[in-house]
């Protein structure tokens, strides 16, 4: 576990520099435990109007955040940094997918609230876990709006054979 970054602690950081710093200080959090590791992390961002959203602070923040990407289309940002240790070799990609989520009012907010814990994601949603509920369209990588974009890792994965 590391303490990241943020908007708020980091606002000279635009939010793909804020997401690669994260994943960088994740990957090298693992250096000491694998010294002779390969390593992946990764980290993801939801920038909508000029704002960077992380991961709610609780509920009520969750609530907000949900409030707020109602009827908007975001991006979704996820850096990941793979590392082969003992070579010195550091590999990144950022992919940048755009999301739309339908208009929710107060009981849509509380219904997903009550079925998904969101207290660890980017924008206060988890597409994997009832992501339709909020989603209405993604334009681009489905699995870097779930956090790891499996084409650059299933490209990396393919290196290491």
């Amino acid at each position: 576990m590391v303490d990241e970054f943020d908007a708020v602690t980091h606002p000279d950081l635009s939010p793909i520099e804020l997401a690669k710093a994260n994943a960088r200080l994740k990957a090298e959090a693992v250096v000491p435990r694998h010294p002779q590791g390969v390593i992946l992390a990764a980290d993801t961002i939801v920038f909508c109007d000029g704002k960077t959203l992380g991961k709610p602070a609780d509920l009520a923040q969750a609530r907000q955040m949900l409030g707020w990407l109602s009827n908007k289309t975001h991006e979704v940002i996820t850096a990941a940094v793979w590392l082969k240790v003992q070579q010195k070799i550091m590999h990144e990609h950022v992919a940048r997918t755009h999301v739309t989520f339908r208009p929710l009012d107060d009981a849509a907010i509380t219904a997903y609230l009550a079925k998904v814990h969101v207290l660890d994601k980017a924008g206060a949603y988890a597409f994997q876990e009832h992501g339709y509920d909020v989603v209405e369209r993604i334009e681009g990588s489905k699995t870097n709006v779930i956090g790891l974009p499996m084409e650059i890792v299933n490209q990396w994965w393919s290196e290491l054979r």
